[in-house]
């Protein structure tokens, strides 16, 4: 094993004392092709560029001396630290961190971050990334060949938002771009790259709030409304933005349960009459697309959206013919639409799909539907007595089935002894 392990963050600035003098007694050094290039690293330390991670640290991990592991920026924020010690590996490191390329990139754009969501970007996290983008307000996103600023505008097509592209941070080649998302696919753009992306409205404030990555619009709302699923008569349900029949605060919080929406998903609200499960779902950091035929309806959710203080998509249109242009999402909650829409849904195989039936015999046909195509179903009886508090009397009576699928996750085989 290494005799010592030091990783040095490097953001094109001078090296520090203590990274000199860390890279002056190394006798092997671990970096890209810019890090072992840099005059520091001395002729006779044995040089591996970082590919593998995981290839890398057991080079490291085998090797008897002192080891440095150069990486752009502050190697413990989404970083080689994480990987070096992983205990396969075994490895104890010091760190001398640089300015992360997050920080950079918001110093850059004169913007504070403490409000900020970051995300990774790779080919397998891309959508769940633009998810990121799609539900919030402020996002950095450190980007991969392949999930890039083109690829993130291209999944984001129909949400407007703002772009600030800054590429080759810290070196002679440094850019930075601002332009809107829109735009941002008809340009070839340089590697490493850190795209912000900003919009979608809301309120802007001077109160840095309490928690990182926490909108400060959206943390006064939550703490202004505490819970989820509220009755029709709620301040957060809009005047006018009655539920449908058959629907009750209770079925709203049983939907929101089993759907499990969080952040780095895109649920679909089909049918989202008031909009109060779409903007619960919201409240959780999910991506909403809520969809309703009626117009009015549409507008009144972007309001309730609104003064909740989070961010989702309102489509109007008629399922199941509206869904086709749609992103894939990862749960649905259908709303209406029976059978038809039932099967629409399923067959963009989310991960969960949750409705409900006003009878026995509508509930057994969507229950079949979901399960010809592979899901497996539950089905409740749900019954629900709101009482009048002044005379504990029954106020309202909702009796409807609850169904929820789920697709089963095919885990590959263990192998046997």
């Amino acid at each position: 094993m290494a005799d010592r392990v030091t990783v040095i963050g490097w953001d094109g600035s001078p090296l520090t004392a203590a990274a000199r003098s860390a890279l002056s007694a190394a006798t092997l050094v671990a970096g890209a092709g810019h890090h072992l290039a840099l005059p520091e690293v001395p002729p006779g330390a044995e040089r591996v560029r970082l590919g593998s991670l995981g290839l890398a640290a057991r080079r490291i991990a085998g090797h008897r001396g002192t080891a440095v592991v150069l990486a752009d920026g502050d190697p413990g924020f989404f970083g080689v630290v994480r990987a070096l010690r992983a205990p396969e590996h075994g490895l104890e490191v010091e760190v001398v961190p640089a300015v992360s390329s997050v920080a950079a990139a918001f110093a850059r754009a004169g913007m504070p971050w403490d409000d900020a969501q970051v995300v990774v970007a790779q080919r397998r996290t891309l959508r769940r990334a633009v998810n990121v983008c799609r539900a919030h307000t402020k996002v950095a996103v450190l980007t991969s060949p392949g999930a890039g600023p083109a690829e993130l505008a291209l999944l984001l097509e129909g949400v407007h938002r703002t772009f600030v592209i800054c590429e080759e941070l810290g070196t002679d080649k440094e850019r930075v771009t601002v332009l809107t998302s829109d735009r941002a696919a008809d340009h070839s753009w340089r590697d490493p790259n850190v795209v912000i992306v900003v919009g979608g409205g809301g309120p802007v404030s001077a109160d840095p709030g309490w928690l990182m990555g926490r909108p400060t619009a959206v943390a006064v709302a939550a703490e202004g409304a505490r819970g989820w699923a509220h009755p029709d008569h709620h301040p957060e349900i809009l005047a006018g933005a009655a539920t449908k029949e058959g629907e009750s605060a209770l079925l709203r919080a049983a939907q929101l349960a089993r759907l499990g929406p969080r952040t780095g998903d895109l649920v679909w609200d089909i049918g989202a009459g008031s909009g109060a499960l779409a903007v619960d779902a919201a409240a959780f950091g999910a991506a909403v697309i809520a969809v309703d035929a009626d117009p009015r309806a549409c507008d009144r959710i972007e309001v309730a959206a609104r003064r909740r203080g989070v961010l989702l998509q309102a489509v109007t249109g008629r399922a199941p013919h509206v869904l086709e242009n749609l992103p894939e999402p990862d749960v649905i909650r259908i709303g209406g639409g029976g059978v038809p829409v039932v099967e629409a849904c399923a067959d963009r195989r989310p991960e969960r799909i949750v409705t409900h039936a006003s009878t026995r015999d509508q509930a057994e046909a969507i229950g079949v539907a979901l399960t010809e195509r592979g899901y497996t179903v539950e089905c409740a009886l749900l019954q629900s007595v709101g009482m009048d508090t002044r005379t504990w009397r029954e106020q309202e009576r909702s009796v409807v089935f609850l169904i929820a699928a789920e697709r089963p996750v095919h885990r590959p085989a263990q192998p046997a002894g």
